[in-house]
């Protein structure tokens, strides 16, 4: 039964053609880094400033709308609680999606030459992408690897807005950085655009049905009520009930293990909180069982919020790090430290 999930999808992906992508992808200029508006861990959680206000940022499967790639109101998104799954995200899930189909697009327009420090915007610092393919790869092999590159780009997320990274000026993200259902609705989102992207289907066709399929496959609750109970079952244990948002102290549980795989972390009786059954993998070989992670770069030309000297040693002299500092920056956010 381990890991049953994982090959249910990845078996899933092998088709010859792949089906018509969003005409309104523009590859001359990176996707924003939030595309959709992210949600607050907790419900009827307060705001600072603002005491009559309260935030419940939940949804259900009868309410989500079909998937539009960059987003739009009717897709309703929000946190539904999943009892196989854990808390799924689905701004996240869709963000990353998109994100993937974006990367998988850019890498197959641009696989003779390849691409060389590509502008992926800032967040940290400015981020580039460097990118060459073998000839021998196939779509599917081009998917894996846009899903890979996506979904390092959702962990520097993570790790740039507990260094004190922010979309908003002057507005920490901290309070949200590592949150319990980040990675997995990240990389489940990661694995539905690759399926969706080699459907013989359009992709937001194919998204919008892969989405409804993996919500029932995860035996997800049926309506706001019981995400709502869900939510409260780990108040005060996960989330705190007293903090208001944004403050760094709203969330009291993080996943911390982010890297190469993630467990759900759901609730039952006896308050296990992984279900190994359904674990997530991050892409790492082609389909001739080729190493993905040697064939880019994703550099980031760190700011002075990131505590590299701290994280790597006083004798890091770079003025880059890369996917592969990735790690030890994890490490030392699960410390607590900044």
């Amino acid at each position: 039964m381990k890991g049953i999930f994982t090959v249910l999808i990845f078996l899933m992906q092998f088709q010859l053609v792949f089906g018509a992508l969003p005409k309104n992808i523009d590859l001359k200029k990176p996707l924003p880094k939030v595309i959709r508006t992210c949600c607050a861990f907790g419900v009827d959680v307060k705001v600072v400033l603002l005491p009559f206000i309260k935030m419940s940022s939940i949804t259900a499967p009868d309410l989500i709308g079909d998937h539009q790639f960059l987003g739009s109101k009717l897709e309703n998104n929000g946190i539904i609680y999943t009892h196989k799954g854990g808390f799924i995200d689905m701004g996240h899930l869709r963000d990353i999606a998109d994100l993937t189909t974006y990367f998988f697009a850019l890498i197959k327009t641009n696989r003779v030459n390849g691409l060389k420090d590509f502008k992926l915007g800032r967040e940290g610092g400015l981020k580039t992408l460097t990118v060459q393919v073998p000839k021998t790869f196939n779509d599917t092999d081009i998917a894996q690897l846009a899903g890979r590159i996506a979904y390092d780009l959702s962990a520097w997320h993570e790790i740039s807005t507990w260094y004190g990274a922010s979309s908003v000026p002057f507005v920490a993200e901290r309070y949200s950085s590592f949150s319990v259902e980040d990675a997995y609705s990240n990389l489940l989102g990661v694995h539905l655009a690759i399926q969706s992207i080699l459907s013989q289907k359009p992709y937001e066709q194919e998204m919008t049905l892969n989405i409804q399929k993996s919500l029932l496959l995860l035996n997800s609750v049926s309506s706001l009520e019981d995400t709502r109970n869900a939510m409260l079952l780990v108040k005060d244990i996960w989330w705190s009930g007293q903090a208001r948002f944004p403050n760094k102290g709203l969330l009291k549980k993080r996943q911390y293990a982010i890297l190469d795989q993630v467990s759900p972390l759901v609730l039952d009786q006896d308050m296990i909180e992984e279900n190994p059954d359904y674990i997530l993998f991050v892409p790492s070989k082609s389909t001739r069982q080729e190493p993905l992670k040697g064939l880019y770069t994703l550099k980031i030309k760190y700011n002075l919020k990131i505590p590299v000297k701290k994280v790597l040693g006083n004798h890091y002299s770079s003025e880059y790090i890369t996917q592969n500092d990735f790690k030890e920056f994890v490490t030392y956010a699960s410390t607590g430290k900044y």
